[in-house]
C-alpha cells in the first residue's frame, strides 16, 4: 500500500508543519487541493491546539496533520541554565526587558492528551520518539502517526515502534532538525544520502524533506526512494502563511538578490540546531555556537523569546530566527494555491 494510499492523498506533497508559521488556513488549503496540510503545534497550548483542530475539521474534509514536539515533564519545567553573559549584555545594551517564563516549554504531555481527546487524521512527532503505546493508542483512534528523522538510525526506532511513515530531514531543511540522536548532530547527512542509507536499514515508507522547492526535486526524491515529499520554505512566501511582514520580505529579498541567500545551520536562536538566513544576531554571536557554551533547548529558546519578540515589533529582521532552507533562492512571492499548481505541473 503506497503512502497515497494511506493518507488518502491525491498528490505526493506534505506541507512541513513548521510551528509559528503554520495557519489553519494554509492546511486547510493544502488538503483540499490533494496534499497533505499540517499544523505545527509543539508550541501552541493545548486549548487553542483543540480550537485549531475543530477550525480546521470546519475547513476540510480532507485528512490533515498535526505536529507535536516530543519533550520530557523535566525538559519542559526545568530552567537551571545561567543566562549566556553575551546575551545578557545584548539585552543590557539594547534596553530590552527579559521576563523568563516559569517553565520553557509547553506540557507535550497535555498536547498530546488533546489528540487522545478530539482525534486527528495525522499525527507527527518531532525532537524525540514516542512509546509503542503511544503509537498504538493514536491507532486504535484511527490517527496515521508519522515520526522525524535526521539519521538512518532514528528512521528505525520509529518503523520499530510500528509507525505508518518516517519523513527524514536532510541537512538542507530550514528551521529545527527533528531529530534526538548526537550523530544526526554531529554529521548531518544531505538528503539523498540520508535516503538511501535509510533505505538499506529499515523498509518504513519514507517522506522526504529538505531543500525541496519544485515539482522536478519532489521526481528526484521519490526516485531515489522516498514516497512523499514535506515542502516548508516554498509555502512561507505564500498568502496563507502565518509569519510576520519583515521575515517574509527578508525570504523575498533573498530570492531577488536583494539580501544573502546564504543559509546556516545554528544553536543560538534555541540551543538545539536549526537552519536559518544568516543575519546579523549569527554573524555577531558566532563564537559561541559551540554546545558546550549554550544552553540546551528549550531553555535558551525561552532566554531568546524577548529578543526576538522585540526585533518582531522593531520591523528588524537581523535578530529574528528567518528559518529557511537552502531551498530559499526560489521562493516566490505567490498564493498558495499558485504554488500548489506549479509544484504539481512537473508531476
Amino acid at each position: 500500500m503506497t503512502l497515497l494510499n494511506t493518507f488518502d492523498l491525491t498528490y505526493p506533497i506534505v506541507q512541513a508543519p513548521m510551528a509559528g508559521a503554520t495557519t489553519p488556513e494554509l492546511a486547510a488549503t493544502v488538503s483540499n487541493f490533494g496534499g497533505l496540510g499540517s499544523l505545527g503545534s509543539g508550541t501552541t497550548a493545548p486549548d487553542v491546539l483543540n480550537d485549531h483542530i475543530n477550525t480546521l475539521k470546519s475547513l476540510t474534509n480532507r485528512p490533515f496533520m498535526i505536529n507535536l514536539m516530543v519533550l520530557s515533564e523535566h525538559d519542559s519545567n526545568t530552567l537551571d541554565s545561567e543566562i549566556p553573559a553575551w546575551l545578557t549584555k545584548y539585552y543590557q545594551e539594547n534596553n530590552i526587558e527579559m521576563a523568563l517564563p516559569k517553565r520553557p516549554a509547553l506540557s507535550f504531555v497535555e498536547q498530546l492528551q488533546v489528540l487522545y481527546d478530539n482525534p486527528v487524521p495525522v499525527a507527527s512527532f518531532t525532537f524525540g520518539i514516542i512509546s509503542a503505546e503511544q503509537v498504538q493508542s493514536l491507532k486504535d483512534l484511527g490517527t496515521r502517526v508519522i515520526g522525524t528523522a535526521n539519521h538512518p538510525l532514528e528512521a528505525k526506532a520509529w518503523a520499530d515502534i510500528g509507525v505508518d511513515a518516517v519523513c527524514i530531514q536532510g541537512a538542507e531543511a530550514g528551521g529545527h532538525r527533528g531529530g534526538w540522536l548526537p550523530q544526526s548532530a554531529n554529521d548531518p547527512m544531505g538528503l539523498l544520502t540520508l535516503i538511501s542509507q535509510t533505505r538499506a536499514c529499515t523498509d518504513i515508507p519514507l517522506i522526504a524533506a529538505g531543500g525541496i522547492m519544485t515539482g522536478q526535486a519532489i521526481k528526484a526524491i521519490q526516485t531515489a526512494g522516498a514516497e512523499l515529499a514535506q515542502i516548508g520554505t516554498a509555502f512561507l512566501t505564500t498568502d496563507t502563511c502565518g509569519i510576520n511582514d519583515i521575515y517574509k520580505q527578508a525570504l523575498l529579498d533573498a530570492s531577488q538578490d536583494k539580501r544573502s541567500s546564504e543559509t546556516r545551520l545554528t544553536r543560538l536562536f534555541s540551543g538545539k540546531q536549526a537552519r536559518g538566513l544568516l543575519n546579523d544576531y549569527l554573524r555577531d554571536f558566532s563564537q559561541f555556537e559551540s554546545a558546550h557554551e549554550l544552553p540546551p533547548y528549550p531553555q535558551l529558546n525561552a532566554m531568546t523569546k524577548d529578543l526576538r519578540a522585540h526585533a518582531k515589533n522593531n520591523l528588524d529582521a537581523e535578530h529574528q530566527s528567518l528559518w529557511a532552507g537552502q531551498g530559499v533562492a526560489l521562493v516566490r512571492q505567490e498564493s498558495t494555491i499558485e504554488l500548489l499548481e506549479r509544484l504539481v505541473k512537473d508531476l
